[in-house]
């Protein structure tokens, strides 16, 4: 009966179910001699959870404690500022330098067109000089 008792605890411990008085029942029981022959393979792993219940550590553990070094990270940040407001100073001054290259652009090209439009009239006028010495006879 106590084999039968034993398999039903072992389930129940596999399946996380069992209280710790089940659990004591099953300790006592694969610490003795008389363990049955199919549930060997269970007695080296409660056998380690017995042996090992009473280990300690020892050591003292050393904590490192790290200063930040916020002078070196103040360093940085400013840096990085540095280095931002070059860039968009920078661009600014391109994005300027483009704003006005292309309002002088626009200017030339309203000059060369009114110049165009004063060399057509002046070309009509030249024709007109030319026509009206024909007709008057008059030597240039």
């Amino acid at each position: 009966m106590e084999l039968v008792n034993i398999e039903k605890l072992l389930e129940k411990y596999l399946a996380a179910e069992t209280t710790i008085a089940e659990e004591n029942n099953l300790k006592a029981y694969f610490s003795g001699d008389n363990v049955a022959p199919h549930l060997e393979e269970y007695r080296a792993m409660f056998g380690y959870f017995s042996a090992n219940k009473n280990e300690k550590f020892t050591k003292t553990i050393q904590l490192k404690t790290q200063k930040r070094n916020w002078k070196w990270l103040s360093v940085a940040a400013s840096i990085v500022l540095l280095v931002s407001v070059y860039t968009g100073y920078e661009k600014n001054q391109q994005q300027k330098a483009e704003k006005i290259y292309n309002e002088t652009q626009m200017a030339f090209n309203m000059l060369s067109a009114n110049l165009n439009k004063g060399t057509v009239a002046i070309s009509k006028l030249q024709e007109f000089e030319t026509t009206t010495n024909k007709i008057l006879k008059q030597p240039k």
